[in-house]
């Protein structure tokens, strides 16, 4: 990566009306969560039609105690890293207006940053699938598998969105319209594989706006949708663009 491309991917940060980022599991790869593709992903060593919600449903003895190892145990003690905070650092100097995440994790919010549309949901709550009402997941205890609702003792599902179920109308809305209002599009560790999440950016892009994206090799966005390619480690790359920024 050239001096002139960061240079330049911070002026239009610098320059911009309004910035959002857009962030993927490899935001979260050096706070010790794996990603879920790719050599060592969660899906290589998981059945991924494990956490199809049909299935989930039907076999919750089976599913809840990969679903605590997997997003309790180990994103439990994960801590925010260096590009989480440079983010928000970033919104609080009134440089960014927003974060649509596909993460799950949370880490964002740990380090921050307010503005936060978790298109994908989050482990921090969980939902009766029969009475529907949301708990925090703090409260509930996993000590018994399957945990069970308080309030009318139905099955408690993480409020993340599991294959064979979308994207919660508001979150979509929320996420789409950020993406319609900003100029300028940092896109860190995705690929934008998953749709519809993925097409965030090229929403930016198809108004006129510019996209930097951070990565550590290049994507399906790399040459056709982005402005700057920053190559490299999120941490390191995201905090030398925010100081190059804020000076």
């Amino acid at each position: 990566m050239s001096n002139h491309a960061l240079e330049n991917a911070a002026h239009a940060l610098r320059e911009a009306r309004c910035a959002m980022a857009f962030t993927g599991a490899g935001i979260s790869v050096e706070s010790g969560i794996p990603p879920f593709r790719g050599p060592g992903g969660i899906w290589s060593i998981y059945d991924p039609e494990k956490f199809e919600k049909g299935y989930f449903k039907r076999h919750p003895e089976e599913v809840w105690p990969l679903l605590k190892k997997i997003f309790y145990d180990s994103f439990g003690r994960a801590k925010p890293n260096a590009a989480h905070l440079a983010l928000a650092e970033l919104e609080q100097a009134d440089k960014l207006a927003g974060i649509v995440t596909q993460n799950i994790d949370s880490l964002h919010q740990a380090a921050g940053s307010q503005v936060v549309h978790e298109y994908h949901g989050s482990t921090r709550r969980m939902q009766c699938m029969q009475c529907r009402t949301y708990f925090d997941a703090d409260a509930i205890s996993l000590d018994t598998l399957p945990p069970r609702c308080p309030s009318c003792g139905g099955l408690l599902k993480p409020d993340f969105v599991f294959f064979g179920e979308g994207v919660a109308s508001d979150v979509h809305y929320a996420a789409t319209d950020l993406a319609k209002q900003s100029d300028v599009c940092l896109v860190i560790g995705t690929g934008g594989q998953v749709v519809p999440a993925g097409r965030i950016p090229y929403i930016v892009k198809n108004r006129g706006g510019v996209i930097i994206e951070i990565n550590l090799s290049d994507t399906g966005y790399t040459y056709t949708t982005s402005d700057y390619f920053l190559e490299g480690k999120a941490g390191a790359m995201v905090s030398k663009l925010v100081r190059c920024v804020l000076g």
